[in-house]
């Protein structure tokens, strides 16, 4: 059995889950999910839990058991508690600005680059003297802002000599020595 998939997942309470026809709808108080499942893989809900199961041993059943569970998991978050990204920009000269859907890039280069965000998400900026600009997203759709953050940090992703770019929070970013002086 998989360790994840058979964890059942709990429903908060405000969270409408149905199932029906091969398709999965998390209905609450942040938004409307849906996510298609594989009917290698079978769904109860009772008593304020999801429960999967899986229809045979095959390794494509086995590897589909944790992967549903997780998605379905993280659909039940997002719609009752939602999911947050920030993102930290390190670089001198390196500013954002949020207008409403769109964001507003200072990366050291020629131009700004405008960013225009899916209706789902939320976007902040702040930039306070003497700190890194942080960007903060907030959506109820993990999939969605782990791919719109993946996005901006790839304009100007961290390099590896001064640590130069835009960066999640909490995220390692390896230094190299560079070159040194000849004598």
């Amino acid at each position: 059995m998989s360790r994840i998939g058979k964890a059942p997942i709990k429903i908060a309470s405000g969270v409408e889950v149905n199932f029906s026809n091969g398709v999965v709808k998390v209905k609450g108080p942040k938004g409307e999910l849906h996510q298609d499942i594989d009917p290698v893989v079978n769904i109860e809900i009772a008593d304020g839990q999801i429960t999967l199961s899986r229809t045979s041993d095959h390794k494509d059943a086995r590897s589909k058991h944790g992967l549903y569970r997780s998605l379905i998991n993280n659909m039940v978050v997002g719609v009752s508690t939602g999911w947050k990204k920030e993102l930290e920009m390190i670089g001198v000269g390196y500013r954002a600005k949020a207008n409403g859907q769109q964001l507003e890039l200072t990366l050291g280069f020629s131009h700004p680059i405008v960013f225009e965000l899916p209706t789902e998400i939320k976007v902040a900026a702040k930039a306070e003297k003497g700190e890194n600009p942080l960007i903060t997203l907030e959506s109820f759709d993990k999939q969605l802002i782990g791919q719109v953050a993946a996005k901006i940090r790839s304009l100007r992703a961290p390099e590896p000599y001064k640590g130069k770019g835009v960066r999640y929070i909490g995220e390692y970013v390896r230094k190299k020595a560079g070159k040194s002086a000849a004598k």
